[in-house]
């Protein structure tokens, strides 16, 4: 591994602030500022979320940023702030608005983009950022907020917490610029994993963060931040300086919510309603019930999210009685079973179960879709049992879409419970699966919360006070009313829809067998965010359709949301300045990386294995903000869950898989698939595996074939080249050289390109060389003819019709 000296008058090490931790003049990281103003009133909230960036290079900058957001946030207003210009952002198809931010960057200007790539992950771009320059750019969004027990949350997350990427590497072009490869079950992967920080990193974000509360005219009982220090002036909370953007922010408002319907008549056709039914006083009615629980116990689970998760698991067994059957199912890579199918809750076998659950601890990846398929094969159907799904974990992973295009359908026909546990959890995904099955969400963020969530979690897991609800009484748009669920215990019912005509309705389900309505009268209010938060509730419906294979909804999802000015997956808000401030596209690119999850175990230093130690090793250069990639192949199953320098690992065992693709610096170490049960060298949960063979002698170019045709577009797609993008370009040549166990022309090429770091080098000299070799190695093959495929045979990039008139995936097109 080449070590470059640095004077020590330029970068200066920071006293305790971890191995490798640099300070500079300028600092070496385009994000400055994070500032989330909230104002709360009732059971809504109207915020602001403003990111300050600066330019801290001598070269133009892309800066991209990829951040979480609550997952049932409206996003209605984008803003791009800079040199005393203020640019609104216009909502665009996703294609399009990308097409129109890539052309305005070529043409010199300055511009920014907002996309969405999960419920409650985004992504920002900001463009031709000049040298020493601040640009600001806002979001505005409206969210309901969830009530339960006379409470009220607000929730803001404030980092993406990495997610366990199964599936097989993919060729062509990435899809963004993150470091896990995007794969066959997880298409767009490089757009959900930033880099990490290590442990220790000097604070490099400002983070400030102010609630002001309004109880909509209702006596406001108390406020407590979860996991924050906050400092409360009247109804007004301010987040304490010097607080790292690494945990959600968690705000609880004690007040009595009350059943009403508020009616929002807007300023044409068809109006807007928001239902709130505050639990009746009845007893839920126990029908015998079928139960499977599965606990997750992969290696993001370390720590006290383990300890909470088997205290939380243990409760649900407790709730079980002699007339319901069980089975418990815990899962990492494997999947392992308490028993053998569904047995008799009796005292001995929920014994049998609790000592089970004391046996696990956390280990390796976190494989969701087999799990979910094994229960829903264990309540198979046409029983009178009511048939439960009870899932507790943090919910970190990242193929949500595969999991409800192959699991959603048959859980839609059972109860789905989901128990979230960390304090950076995935609720948009949770909920979503809950969703599926009108059952309920639970998140637990601290051991503190620990026992006042499973007493909710024992009463919600009964059954529900009320159910088969339907509405009368409003003339309402067709199509257009959100799930209407169950009603449990402690939380009330929330509906939002589009009517016509009306002033009043009827609530009807079924209590305890028989026949239960209620009748609310409406009261008309003029509420913009309420037409914001039913349209972002009816797209997330429409969303999750798509995602279980409905994709003729495409048109109606892009039209839904251009209507209604509500951002999505389909759609992007794009602000570009009118005036050129540079000669071309921006010089140097950074993905800014983020903050480890707190609450996730440290990394566990491990010895490097083999000839394998000198690649192995990833670094994260200054002011570069992407790691360095490990050798193709390298075995990770005794990483357990480390962070190496920004990737964070499950552990596995088994032979590795085929070598990632590394056009975008992926490689987050125990990111790929594992080994089926009992294939040699592995264990069930990670054992330690063996060293990577190397490739069949007589074709060794063709196993990385794909890699070296990915790393050819990305350096045909450069408009200047750059030399970090070099300089590390060689350490993946030699780190695939090394994989081939040696291949003359790849290591000359890596050779060559380490001048990249010396002073004087030629950018144009080592782009064109490298561009010629890899051209040679790949026979000519043209940049992007791997054609990737996405879910359900979708092409992947770009975004020209594949087979049968279908465009590629949207998060692809251009």
């Amino acid at each position: 591994m080449k070590i470059t000296s640095l004077e020590p008058a330029r970068c200066l090490p920071v006293p305790d602030a971890g191995f490798g931790a640099l300070r500079t003049e300028r600092g070496n990281l385009p994000l400055e500022s994070v500032d989330v103003t909230a104002g709360i009133s009732g059971l809504i909230a109207g915020v602001e979320v403003t990111q300050g960036f600066r330019n801290p290079f001598d070269v133009t900058l892309e800066a991209t940023y990829v951040f979480p957001l609550p997952d049932r946030a409206a996003v209605t207003g984008f803003r791009m702030e800079a040199d005393d210009r203020v640019v609104e952002g216009v909502l665009k198809e996703r294609g399009q608005a990308r097409a129109d931010y890539d052309q305005a960057l070529r043409e010199g200007r300055r511009a920014a983009i907002a996309e969405e790539d999960r419920p409650d992950v985004f992504t920002i771009r900001v463009g031709n950022i000049l040298p020493g320059e601040r640009v600001s750019v806002r979001l505005t969004m409206s969210q309901p907020l969830p009530y339960e027990d006379g409470a009220a949350t607000f929730r803001f997350p404030l980092v993406v917490a990495p997610r366990y990427i199964p599936g097989s590497p993919i060729d062509g072009a990435p899809a963004g610029d993150g470091v896990a490869p995007d794969t066959d079950a997880v298409p767009d992967a490089s757009r959900i994993s930033p880099p990490v920080l290590l442990p220790g990193f000097p604070n490099p974000v400002r983070l400030s963060l102010t609630a002001s509360v309004d109880a909509a005219g209702l006596e406001l009982r108390e406020l407590a931040s979860s996991l924050h220090v906050v400092e409360e002036q009247g109804h007004t909370v301010r987040l304490r300086p010097d607080e790292r953007l690494d945990r959600d922010f968690i705000l609880r408002m004690s007040f009595e919510a009350s059943t009403s319907l508020q009616l929002d008549r807007g300023a044409e056709g068809p109006g807007t309603f928001a239902l709130t039914v505050v639990p009746p006083a009845l007893e839920g009615t126990r029908t015998p019930r079928d139960l499977v629980l599965l606990l997750d116990r992969s290696g993001s689970m370390g720590g006290w999210k383990m300890v909470a998760a088997r205290r939380a698991a243990a409760r649900i067994v407790d709730t079980l009685t002699p007339r319901d059957r069980f089975a418990v199912l815990t899962f990492d890579s494997v999947v392992e079973q308490a028993f053998e199918g569904l047995v008799e809750a009796s005292d001995r076998n929920r014994f049998r179960a609790v000592e089970h659950l004391a046996r696990v601890d956390a280990r390796g990846g976190t494989e969701l879709l087999e799990p979910l398929r094994q229960a829903t094969a264990l309540l198979g159907a046409g029983t009178e049992r009511e048939r439960v799904v009870v899932l507790v974990t943090d919910g970190q992973v990242g193929n949500e879409d595969q999991i409800l295009e192959q699991a959603g359908g048959p859980l839609s026909a059972m109860r789905v419970h989901t128990v979230g546990i960390d304090r950076a959890v995935n609720a948009g995904f949770l909920g979503r699966l809950a969703g599926l099955g009108a059952g309920r969400c639970e998140l637990v963020e601290s051991e503190d919360r620990l026992d006042a969530a499973m007493e909710q979690i024992h009463r919600r897991i009964g059954a529900p006070l009320v159910t088969d609800l339907s509405i009368k009484g409003l003339e309402v748009e067709p199509g257009t009313v959100t799930h209407l669920g169950s009603i449990f215990p402690g939380v009330p019912l929330r509906v939002y829809g589009r009517y016509r005509e009306g002033s009043s309705l009827t609530v009807r389900g079924m209590a305890a067998g028989m026949p239960w309505e209620e009748q609310i009268a409406g009261v008309a209010v003029d509420n913009p965010a309420l037409r914001a938060v039913w349209a972002r509730a009816h797209l997330r419906e429409l969303e999750d359709r798509y995602a279980m294979g409905e994709h003729d909804l495409e048109s109606q999802i892009v039209r839904t949301s251009l209507e209604h000015g509500v951002l999505c997956r389909f759609t992007a808000y794009v602000a570009i300045d009118t005036r050129q401030v540079t000669d071309g596209g921006p010089e140097h690119r950074v993905i800014q990386p983020v903050e480890p999850p707190s609450g996730w175990e440290p990394p566990q230093a491990t010895p490097l294995m083999g000839g394998f130690a000198g690649q192995a090793v990833m670094a994260a250069p200054a002011g570069f903000g992407r790691m360095r990639t490990p050798a193709p192949g390298f075995d990770t199953s005794n990483m357990d869950q480390g962070l190496i320098a920004g990737g964070t690992g499950e552990a596995f065992g088994g032979p590795p898989p085929p070598p990632p693709r590394m056009p975008a610096m992926p490689g987050i170490p125990g990111r790929m698939p594992p080994p089926p049960s009992g294939t040699p060298g592995g264990r069930p949960g990670g054992g330690r595996g063996r060293l990577p063979q190397h490739p069949r002698p007589g074709h060794p170019l063709d196993s990385v074939r794909p890699q070296l045709v990915a790393e050819l577009d990305r350096l045909k797609a450069m408009p200047v080249p750059d030399l970090l993008f070099l300089a590390d370009l060689g350490s993946r040549l030699a780190a695939l050289a090394a994989y081939l166990g040696g291949e003359p022309r790849l290591e000359a090429l890596a050779r060559e390109l380490e001048a990249a770091e010396q002073p004087g080098a030629d950018a144009r000299a080592l782009h064109d060389r490298a561009v010629e070799v890899l051209t040679a190695l790949t026979d000519g093959t043209a940049p992007g003819s791997g054609g990737s495929q996405g879910p359900s045979g979708s092409p992947g990039p770009g975004g020209s019709p594949g087979p049968g008139g279908r465009r590629g995936p949207f998060w692809k097109r251009t």
